[in-house]
């Protein structure tokens, strides 16, 4: 999660911010802890769904300040000991977990909500994506979330007038911020500003974990894989391409993408294979969407790849492309990019598409492969110092 003089300082420092930064005012926190109360007494949102009775996670809880209006039961987690150690005074009842926010050491929809008061923001922008993943992931569908971070546009760098200094932070456009909430699952209910300080100005989220599928992204892809939507059934076991019959990830294998099925965590972080949808909401079919959810989706998918910079982006599935970008648009290489990206779109991997079949789905993910490492080779050759994680000059 943070960086080791962050996470040092908080070790160090424990007392002297209980002392130095008591928050004065815990309101927003409470009105959290009765959005949690609400959404369990709604019930799921769908009759096959458990509805979101977990404990509820203060996330980067410090010494504890928040958690006891949160609801109960609650759970206290901080990646520093010292601050755990000092929320009985404040929350006697919370289970107290010495985690990073970043590995959650939560079962899948364990929990029934989670709020996070400038937690993330000891994340690099980038590595959040895969943060909120995990939380997504961690959260019952419906569960409420709520999350405070800085305005600004910083990777993460230190304040230069931090009285506790040592620490790193990262800081949002609003923009960016909405677009990577959405992008890992969320449903925005809100997003205003009030998340920042005295000091610093900041971004509160409310949002509310969505029945979808969370992007698997990060800094230096090799491919980025953009499906049309998530099936009910991948949003649910939370891997796409999970319904039984889909091709995707037998062909990934064949065509060398990926060496773990149905693994897309791993495909990022061991090869560089991110994954992402035009569409976040899951649908029975595909042909459940409109034209102007395929619109919209697409301009979030080519901010996001204008961001992250993969070497190439592929689309599995024609419709999509068609719909928002060429109507005419044929399986290949497309003349248009995404975002200064290279595309390449290729048929549906469903099993309902009976025209292409499992040889022919792997070698256009081979060939999507080869764009991806051609233009790599080809931005090397160009800028021979630049860092192969972000695509910027070394320094």
């Amino acid at each position: 999660m943070t960086d080791d003089p962050t996470h040092a300082v908080y070790e160090a420092e424990a007392a002297r911010w209980r002392a130095e930064r008591e928050p004065p005012d815990r309101a927003p926190a409470r009105a959290f802890g009765q959005r949690v109360a609400a959404a369990r007494a709604a019930g799921p949102i769908a009759p096959d769904l458990a509805p979101p009775t977990g404990p509820v996670a203060d996330l980067g809880c410090g010494p504890g300040w928040f958690t006891a209006e949160l609801g109960q039961p609650a759970v206290a987690l901080d990646y520093a000991a010292a601050m755990v150690d000092l929320v009985p005074d404040f929350a006697p009842d919370a289970f107290r977990v010495q985690a990073s926010i970043d590995a959650l050491p939560f079962r899948r929809g364990g929990l029934g909500g989670a709020y996070a008061n400038k937690s993330y923001v000891h994340v690099a922008q980038s590595a959040v994506p895969m943060a909120l993943a995990d939380l997504q992931r961690s959260l019952a569908v419906g569960a409420p979330f709520e999350l405070l971070v800085f305005g600004g546009d910083v990777e993460l760098a230190p304040n230069a007038d931090d009285d506790f200094p040592g620490r790193t932070f990262s800081k949002w456009p609003e923009p960016r911020l909405h677009d990577i909430v959405v992008g890992a699952g969320f449903t925005v209910d809100e997003l205003q500003g009030g998340g920042g300080t005295a000091r610093r100005s900041g971004f509160r989220v409310t949002a509310t974990r969505a029945r979808t599928l969370p992007d698997t992204v990060g800094p230096g892809m090799r491919l980025l894989i953009c499906g049309l939507n998530p099936s009910v059934l991948s949003a649910d076991v939370g891997t796409g391409f999970a319904r039984p019959g889909n091709r995707y990830w037998p062909a990934a294998l064949a065509a060398g993408l990926v060496t773990r099925d149905r693994d897309p965590r791993d495909a990022l972080l061991t090869h560089g294979i991110g994954m992402t949808d035009v569409v976040k909401r899951a649908t029975a079919r595909a042909d459940q969407l409109s034209a102007d959810e395929y619109r919209d989706g697409m301009a979030r998918v080519e901010r996001l790849v204008a961001w992250m910079r993969p070497a190439a982006v592929c689309f599995v599935g024609l419709a999509g492309w068609r719909v928002a970008v060429d109507r005419k648009a044929v399986a290949g290489v497309q003349p248009d990019d995404l975002g200064g990206r290279p595309v390449y779109v290729m048929p549906s991997t469903s099993g309902l598409n009976a025209h292409s079949r499992l040889d022919d789905l792997t070698e256009h993910l081979r060939a999507a492969l080869a764009l991806a490492d051609a233009d790599a080779d080809a931005e090397t050759a160009a800028d021979p110092d630049a860092d192969p994680d972000t695509g910027a000059a070394s320094p």
